[in-house]
């Protein structure tokens, strides 16, 4: 009994020892993520604040034949283009599980926020055309930078395949 009472006694004499856990890493990954879902919100509103990105933000050219990254206001020009020809919406958005990213040296989590979504992409009907619909499963990511501001931004999917489906005359 003795001897499991000095064993216990050296376990809690160790533990009390031990560093409190840095949650930080925790807590920015929250503060990214309701950056991020605003963001989504924003983007299907057609309302986005851009200041939530940074100066030197870069939304990585994924896409097949992609020649080169694109700055902010690249991606500002396209969003304008993109939201006067199509509505889009994130099929599932408040069941939306946002997942954190990781570092790719240390493996330990960075702050980064990453998610999969099913986007709901219509063309609307004109005079001459009816409206046209299609869904894109994808892969999005965003990095940030030490101000919570977001600096890189990927999306996979095929989206060049779903934009050629809507914009087909069939």
């Amino acid at each position: 009994m003795k001897k499991l009472f000095m064993i216990t006694a050296v376990l809690l004499a160790f533990a009390a020892c031990q560093p409190p856990a840095d949650n930080s890493a925790n807590e920015m990954f929250k503060k990214n993520s309701a950056t991020v879902m605003a963001y989504l919100k924003a983007f299907q509103a057609e309302n986005i604040d851009y200041t939530i990105f940074s100066d030197d933000f870069v939304s990585v050219g994924t896409s097949f034949g992609s020649q080169k990254d694109q700055s902010l206001q690249e991606m500002i020009d396209l969003d304008k283009r993109m939201m006067a020809a199509y509505d889009f919406k994130l099929l599932g958005m408040d069941s939306l599980i946002l997942l954190p990213g990781v570092d790719q040296k240390t493996l330990t989590m960075n702050g980064s926020v990453r998610y999969y979504g099913l986007w709901e992409v219509t063309k609307p009907a004109t005079d001459s055309t009816a409206a046209k619909t299609g869904r894109l499963a994808g892969y999005e990511s965003f990095d940030f930078n030490e101000d919570g501001k977001i600096r890189l931004q990927q999306i996979y999917g095929d989206a060049g395949s779903l934009f050629q489906y809507l914009n087909s005359k069939d």
